[in-house]
């Protein structure tokens, strides 16, 4: 697959004027529940209605969607709003019944983006589709995997294809529900930046008051879109209660958003920023430099551990610089998060560079 004005000819059919809002509950719970709250959306920035048919749980036992009536429910909100609908699809049961009751929008969750069985099994049933598709990120942060879930429903001849970045999950305990890896999206955004790509902040923060600033964070980086989990009430949600927000919240959400210009033709902001990427161009350059001396350091430090046979890594050391860095980081008004990952990766290095050293025969 290759970027093109074409990808994104769905979303200008849209003709908006701020970015695209796809929004509604976690989960349809009753028909009432999903008519009150697309009613409450109807005359906001909202496009599409989204809500939970088939919820994937991590452990048997939990509510795992109300399955095939909710679509009727959904049939019932877009005659009766004109949003268009969009819900999950897990395989090709789900897409047959999604496309029987005319849901507009079809995404694929990150549990099944993971599975290249799966979205094949999905693609294949949505062949030729005029459907709108999304794909989430998968799980793991794997842009490969994300981008190949893409390709399969693009050789399967679906046009109108886009992308939700729904952050990752990791075993290391941050604010955040699943960590945003922002390179990534922005890495896949560089390689198609015709490809829509949509923020979601719900699953990211797992958490109602982030939610705008994960999103101000995302129209920054210029995504095109939002998905936004709304209940009327978020807590006592059947599912993902904390990160749900009112309607009412949702639309001041919109208002408080600053969208920002992508560029301007303005000769003063045109030059003094030059000059202010040549100077970043000049610290990229120097951080280079000092990284590769520092391994030269490390790999003389291989050698010296070599001739004393002493183990690579040394943790009560990797723990006092790991300590310190965070300190001086903080003062220089870098994030913990940042330094430990910057820090890690260095570390990482040095070790592949002393081992190298180490295994020379």
């Amino acid at each position: 697959m290759e970027n093109s004005t074409s990808l994104r000819t769905w979303l200008d059919d849209f003709k908006l004027s701020h970015p695209l809002v796809i929004a509604g509950p976690c989960s349809a719970e009753t028909e009432e529940q999903v008519l009150k709250i697309a009613h409450e959306l109807k005359n906001s920035d909202v496009s599409i209605f989204r809500a939970g048919i088939w919820k994937p749980r991590t452990r048997p036992g939990g509510f795992e969607g109300v399955g095939e009536i909710g679509l009727k429910w959904l049939k019932k909100a877009k005659a009766e709003t004109g949003l268009l609908m969009a819900t999950e699809v897990a395989n090709a049961t789900h897409v047959k019944l999604a496309l029987e009751y005319g849901i507009d929008v079809l995404w694929i969750g990150a549990r099944t983006t993971v599975n290249p069985f799966a979205v094949q099994e999905i693609a294949d049933a949505l062949q030729n589709t005029d459907k709108i598709v999304l794909v989430k990120n998968p799980v793991n942060p794997d842009l490969a995997l994300w981008i190949g879930g893409v390709e399969r429903l693009y050789n399967a001849g679906i046009k109108k294809l886009g992308v939700i970045h729904r952050g990752f999950s990791t075993y290391e305990k941050t604010k955040y529900r699943n960590i945003p890896e922002w390179q990534i999206a922005i890495e896949l955004q560089s390689r198609f930046p015709d490809l829509p790509l949509i923020i979601d902040p719900s699953h990211i923060t797992g958490r109602r008051d982030m939610i705008q600033e994960v999103s101000q964070q995302a129209l920054d980086l210029n995504y095109d879109g939002l998905i936004i989990e709304t209940h009327t009430d978020p807590d006592n949600a059947w599912s993902d209660a904390a990160q749900q927000v009112t309607p009412t919240v949702l639309k001041q959400i919109f208002e408080d958003l600053k969208v920002k210009k992508m560029t301007i033709e303005e000769d003063g902001y045109n030059t003094e920023m030059i000059k202010l990427r040549a100077n970043i161009d000049i610290y990229d350059s120097k951080i280079l430099e000092i990284l590769g001396n520092r391994m030269k350091v490390a790999e003389q430090i291989g050698a010296l551990k070599k001739a004393n046979n002493v183990a690579v890594l040394q943790n009560k050391r990797w723990n006092e610089i790991l300590g310190k860095m965070i300190l001086d980081g903080e003062e220089k008004g870098l994030s913990e998060e940042f330094i430990l990952k910057m820090f890690k990766a260095i570390h990482q290095e040095s070790i592949t560079h002393q081992e190298k050293i180490i295994n020379q025969l």
